[in-house]
């Protein structure tokens, strides 16, 4: 399982992977509800199995936002339990939900009677003073007896206060043991495991221990990871064999793009790191840098970028 940020990154990780589930980025109930739904929900079908990550606390509104996410096709739907910023917790909902086992066990409860798919749960081992693992075992004891079977744990801790988003995902130390030992403990439960994965091997190590492993940045900043998921894990050939293979493939998407008036920068920003560790690599960030922001900017650009790769 992976866990993408954008409609272009999730198309593009997509084509070099065929086995795992996307995530959106975190939406929150009030930008459903309330705001430009068609920019916030719509995906490429291509994109499928695919996840809608919401982020709330009160049950009618997150119920309402599950009904919409099933109506737009999602396969499964996400309650964030692990943002920690300040923004975040003002609208009382991420990280800070840690403490609200009840509330939390409330919302899955509702929003499964209220669809089909699957209501699943992303949360941190603890926040701030809570004891590492007491604390951890009633969250997910307690929203599990509410009926939701999924849960994928980002391994380290979030401190509200003192610490920026950026150095909750880096300061907190990683606690994988924690997450094996809630395997252990709910062995019906499909435990996922999240936080500081950076190659696939440290994936085959923690499936030993847990049922999924979600990537997120490093698949982000090195997405030629995943050209190896198909065959390493599922035993399937890989979508392609060269980098510059995807590469071609993705451009008749970005040419769709273009022609409705997406900026070529808004899409090359997510695959500045496809060529990570080559010779020429640094050529082609450089010549992306430099062109892609042009108004009249198109695939063109790309097909000069790649020619500085050896």
């Amino acid at each position: 399982m992976l866990d993408w940020t954008d409609r272009f990154c999730r198309y593009f990780h997509r084509l070099l992977t065929n086995h795992t589930v996307l995530y959106t980025e975190m939406v929150t109930t009030g930008a459903i509800l309330h705001g430009d739904r068609e920019r916030h929900l719509r995906f490429d079908p291509v994109e499928h199995p695919l996840a809608l990550q919401i982020g709330g606390s009160e049950p009618r509104d997150m119920v309402e936002c599950a009904r919409i996410a099933e109506d737009y096709g999602y396969d499964e739907v996400n309650i964030n339990v692990g943002c920690p910023s300040e923004r975040v917790q003002k609208g009382a909902f991420g990280a800070c939900l840690m403490a609200e086992p009840g509330l939390i066990a409330e919302c899955v409860d509702a929003m499964r009677s209220a669809v089909q798919v699957p209501v699943t749960v992303k949360n941190r081992i603890g926040i701030d003073d809570q004891e590492d693992y007491a604390d951890l075992r009633n969250f997910v004891g307690t929203v599990a007896q509410a009926g939701c079977q999924t849960f994928i744990i980002h391994a380290r801790k979030a401190w509200l206060k003192g610490l920026s988003p950026k150095e909750n995902r880096e300061i907190p130390p990683l606690r994988y043991e924690l997450v094996y030992q809630l395997k252990q403990e709910f062995p019906q439960l499909e435990i996922i495991i999240n936080g500081g994965i950076t190659t696939l091997e440290q994936c085959q190590q923690h499936l030993q221990h847990v049922d999924g492993v979600m990537v997120g940045r490093e698949a982000y900043h090195n997405p030629w990871l995943l050209a190896q998921v198909d065959p390493l894990f599922y035993g399937t050939p890989a979508p392609f064999h060269e980098r510059k293979e995807a590469l071609e493939a993705l451009l008749g998407f970005v040419q769709v793009q273009r022609n409705a008036g997406v900026p070529l920068n808004h899409m090359t920003r997510h695959i500045l790191g496809l060529f990570q560790g080559m010779p020429g690599a640094r050529g082609w960030r450089r010549y992306l840098s430099e062109n892609a922001h042009r108004s009249e900017a198109g695939v063109e650009i790309l097909r000069e970028a790649v020619k500085k790769i050896a």
